[in-house]
């Protein structure tokens, strides 16, 4: 199976083809990203400039499957970077669509999408729960799911988008996304107390990055995971549970304090998926708890 990643040096990207190397025979791998090398020293790698639309030509789009990593991720950055935002999060991907088009590509699109686009509540989101869109990175993944459904009924480009809550953990060194956990972790290492803005108690899905590339390379396989759009799951956590059990381990001391007023009016609240969708689909039971990976591997 011919297989391509766009954005390989990013940290999901990183992870998954850390993944599909395991199974030389099985996968045939092509990578891209803009960097004159690839950050592992892998072979088979192209460096491209996806804002070019020259340049996206040099992509293999006569694979099966297009994993699209490319994106910049930020909640203040976008709205003083909107311009470098709205080029890196949507042109990019605007620019694969249309050259899938125009090399009549039957491959499946994999789109990683985010928790950010959903108006946080209490209980579980499914699919179809209410949208909100409180900064620029939120807005821009929703666009892309919304080009993705586009090019799909009018050009019949294949997808497949995964809605992704929090990710944690890294299987190679030095590719973490230094998220939620990394940063509790980061200061406790350090010996500083872990801060929270106001209870702690807003509630987020985990989901360790060995289980969640594995969900993805699993639905890219699917033939019934097609044209929609999934949850991917995890367990369900507070912030303060996540900071508590870290700070136990460090011996540090959780602060809690108030809320600055910008991160308060972007804060989302509240986002617990709920992924019966996908797993009806896919056969995967996740193989790391959250409370493992702080005490085994950190």
């Amino acid at each position: 199976m011919k297989v391509s990643v766009i954005g390989a040096n990013s940290y999901i990207a990183r992870n998954i083809i850390y993944i599909l190397k395991q199974f030389p025979q099985k996968y045939k791998l092509s990578l891209y990203d803009k960097s004159e090398e690839q950050l592992d020293s892998l072979d088979s790698y192209k460096s491209i400039d996806i804002l070019s639309r020259n340049s996206v030509k040099y992509i293999d789009f006569s694979c099966d499957i297009i994993f699209m990593f490319v994106g910049k991720t930020g909640s203040m950055q976008g709205f003083a970077e909107y311009d470098s935002f709205i080029n890196i999060n949507e042109r990019a991907l605007l620019n694969v669509l249309n050259e899938y088009k125009v090399q009549k590509s039957n491959a499946k699109i994999i789109f990683p999408s985010t928790r950010l686009v959903y108006k946080g509540r209490s209980g579980k989101l499914k699919e179809n729960a209410e949208k909100e869109f409180k900064t620029i990175y939120a807005i821009n993944k929703y666009s892309c799911e919304q080009y993705l459904e586009m090019y799909n009924r009018v050009y019949n480009v294949r997808y497949c988008i995964f809605r992704i809550c929090l990710p944690y953990g890294t299987l190679i060194a030095n590719a973490s996304s230094y998220g939620t956990a990394e940063f509790f972790l980061s200061r406790a290492k350090s010996n500083e107390n872990i801060t929270l803005y106001g209870d702690g108690n807003q509630r987020r899905t985990l989901t360790y990055i060995g289980d969640l590339c594995n969900i993805l390379i699993k639905g890219a396989m699917s033939e019934r995971c097609i044209n929609d759009v999934y949850n991917i799951g995890g367990e369900d956590y507070s912030l303060y549970d996540m900071a508590n059990l870290i700070a136990k381990l460090y011996k540090v001391n959780i602060e809690l304090i108030e809320w600055p007023e910008v991160a308060k009016l972007i804060e989302s609240g509240d986002t617990v998926f709920d992924s019966e969708k996908l797993d009806k689909i896919i056969d995967y039971k996740s193989k790391m708890k959250f409370a493992s990976w702080i005490s085994e591997f950190n």
